[in-house]
């Protein structure tokens, strides 16, 4: 008999794509999950496959050195009954000549890049041909794999879905920006890829790196840090706080990851300028997202960051609430992670589920800028010592922050009430625009048996005392409409909780301040005023805040800080008050024009109304949306925007997915920066 030789093959990439639900991805290339079979067509020149005369077999390899021990490299026979934990293929079907075949990896193989290579057997004389490459990934539809998620809505929202929310502002005043996840665009997935092969891990011991790439857990140690550029591994982002961001991108005006990935990899894996931690956190979600880990953006509010891990913050303020001395213990008004979705075999039973992994660079773990993955199951429960990181996410959520106030003669007295630290931790509900808070998975209720079992363990004694019912008590009050462009007026309200007349003295202070709590200068000040409250009345004190006053020292952030202090003249109490104020940038209308279908023209019409008092110069809008758009539109503007006018322009999109999308906006101008909208668009499949 003649030698089988295989002419020409098909590695149905659509089909196994659509299976495998990477279709998405829209590669040439062959992307599917592990643990799942796809099916590929062999065809032979001169005779078929013959049973019983003909030995098949296949080789699969990933990495610079494979090998059958590192579990990178595996060798197969054709057989008709298959075992789960190895690699197999099995005959479907034969048709003349040609052959469909299917294969399938265990549910625990190495995801990444592999090669593929058939060997034909005829009487003991062999000739092997190469197939090509294909990418494999994790599969959180395969019950036996690490990543296994239960519910398919959960699965879309995690996996699937390129585009999301992520909620910043302040913890009074919650919002959302839209960000393109977009880890199904054109070349993601090969830098996703590239990072794992560029980590230093890698570079160290590539053997080592590339047969512990089937765990989760190692991968996601991995993005986490790749994605910060601390260590100088190439990481991908810059990370800056200082509202100097002219050499780069400002933080503020990202929309997506896509973009982000792309120049890092067009500038030969050089740190992209800017990131602050919504970036990190997307840009990671992104990563994980594209090889295939369940992940979703969360967002803390009142985030600690506790440098020296005793859970206790200590913040100084003078009498007119300006802060006394820098301290590097700092409260985010909000701060961003990940949680990835995963099983922890290396840990006792208990803590599968959602781990917290925070790309952002603040402390080194295992000498490296990273942070977890931490089950969240062991924040909740104070359960320090298990890996990774817990401390330091603990304190995050838990540490108390004490106000010390210095009076005029260097006297240092401790407030009597703490503001609270990990309040709304929020994230995008399933399959909804709205905000689902998840709190609850970090922390007991305040002041519960189990809150203060879980304090004991963590030997952290909770300084912060609960709201006074006796006494006099203080809280800031804002008016509607913080808006740039506008006067506001805040209020220090002060109750009198008791039965006797009380005489005190208030001063109110703002101060424009950075999403890191770093605070900047002035913009408005009340002269301290004694003021006599009756026994169990309420009275306010205003402070108002001229947009004259803060217009040139509002950061990017747009945040003013207010500080309340009360002296109680009675006991000699002094009382702080503090308040995040956002500003809000004006409004992004977006209106579809026409009737949205697949690879079929629409129109988007986008537009902005000026709501200072001086014109906008350089205004730029920047769309982009998975999808939707063919990587991004950016549209520049001729003349300025003058104060009331509208800046508006239309925009032709041809929708490549159908379902529902996000239209994504950015707009930046000399006076307006990182100015955002969305719009929800429900595309309909192309007739067939």
């Amino acid at each position: 008999l003649a030698d089988l030789v295989l002419e020409t093959w098909d590695l149905h990439c659509d089909s196994n794509g659509r299976e495998h639900r990477t279709a998405d991805m829209g590669c040439k290339q062959l992307v599917v999950r592990r643990g799942q079979p796809f099916t590929i067509t062999l065809r032979f020149s001169g005779r078929g496959y013959e049973e019983g005369v003909d030995k098949l077999a296949f080789n699969v390899e990933t990495g610079p050195c494979p090998s059958e021990t590192s579990g990178t490299s595996s060798h197969f026979v054709m057989t008709d009954c298959p075992e789960e934990s190895c690699w197999s293929a099995v005959m479907q079907q034969q048709d003349g000549e040609s052959l469909s075949v299917s294969l399938c990896s265990p549910p625990d193989a190495r995801i990444g890049r592999y090669s593929l290579t058939l060997e034909a057997c005829t009487d003991y004389q062999g000739s092997s041909f190469q197939m090509g490459d294909f990418v494999l990934l994790f599969n959180p539809w395969h019950p036996e794999d690490m990543v296994f998620m239960r519910e398919e809505a959960e699965r879309r929202e995690y996996v699937l879905s390129q585009h999301g929310l992520i909620y910043q502002g302040t913890c009074d005043y919650i919002f959302s920006i839209p960000w393109n996840f977009g880890q199904f665009e054109d070349d993601i997935l090969a830098i996703c890829l590239n990072m794992l092969d560029i980590n230093p891990k890698h570079l160290r011991d590539q053997n080592r790196d590339c047969s512990l790439r089937n765990d989760p857990v190692y991968i996601g140690r991995v993005v986490s840090a790749m994605v910060n550029c601390n260590d100088e591994d190439r990481g991908v982002l810059f990370g800056r706080w200082d509202d100097r961001y002219e050499d780069g991108m400002s933080p503020m005006a990202w929309i997506g990851s896509v973009d982000i990935l792309k120049r890092w990899k067009k500038f030969g894996c050089q740190p992209v300028k800017y990131g602050q931690c919504w970036v990190f956190a997307a840009v990671a979600c992104t990563v994980m997202r594209c090889l295939g880990i369940p992940t979703r953006v969360v967002t803390n509010y009142n985030s600690a960051h506790d440098t020296n891990a005793n859970l206790t913050i200590d913040r100084y303020v003078n009498e007119q609430g300006e802060q006394e001395r820098y301290s590097w213990d700092k409260i985010w008004n909000f701060h961003c992670w990940v949680e990835s979705w995963m099983a922890r075999p290396d840990l006792a039973a208990g803590y599968d589920g959602w781990q917290v992994l925070d790309p952002t660079p603040q402390e080194k773990s295992e000498g490296v800028y990273c942070c977890g993955p931490a089950p969240v199951k062991a924040i909740k429960e104070g359960d320090m010592q298990l890996k990774y990181d817990i401390p330091f996410i603990f304190a995050e959520v838990n540490a108390d922050v004490v106000y010390w106030v210095v009076q005029g003669d260097g006297m240092q007295k401790q407030s009597i009430r703490s503001s609270d630290v990990g309040k709304n931790i929020s994230t995008k509900g399933v399959g909804r625009d709205s905000r689902e808070d998840i709190t609850h998975n970090y922390k007991y209720p305040e002041g519960s048996e189990e809150e203060r079992a879980v304090f004991e363990k963590a030997e952290h004694q909770k300084k912060s005392i609960g709201e006074e019912e006796e006494g006099l008590h203080l809280r800031i009050k804002v008016s509607e409409g913080a808006s740039k462009g506008c006067d506001f007026d805040v209020f220090a309200v002060v109750n009198n909780n008791t039965d006797e007349e009380r005489v005190c003295r208030v001063t109110l202070c703002a101060r424009a301040t950075s999403h890191n709590g770093t605070v900047g200068p002035l913009c408005g000040l009340t002269d301290p005023a004694d003021i006599d409250l009756e026994p169990r009345a309420e009275k306010r004190v205003p402070l108002r805040i001229l947009y004259e006053e803060y217009k040139d020292k509002l950061t990017q952030d747009n945040l003013i800080k207010v500080v309340a202090l009360l002296n109680d003249h009675q006991t000699g109490d002094i009382l702080v008050a503090v308040r995040d104020i956002y500003v809000e940038n004006p409004q992004i209308k977006i209106r579809i024009l026409g009737e949205p279908m697949q690879n079929r023209k629409l129109v988007a019409e986008i537009s902005l109304v000026n709501p200072l008092s001086v014109p906008l110069n350089g205004c730029v809008f920047v769309v982009e949306g998975s999808g939707l758009t063919d990587g991004q539109h950016i549209k520049e503007l001729e003349e300025p925007v003058e104060p009331q006018a509208e800046a508006k322009f239309r925009m032709d999109l041809v929708p490549r997915l159908s379902g529902l999308q996000k239209l994504m906006v950015d707009f930046e101008s000399d006076q307006l920066t990182g100015v955002k909208g969305y719009r929800n668009v429900i595309i309909a499949p192309q007739p067939l």
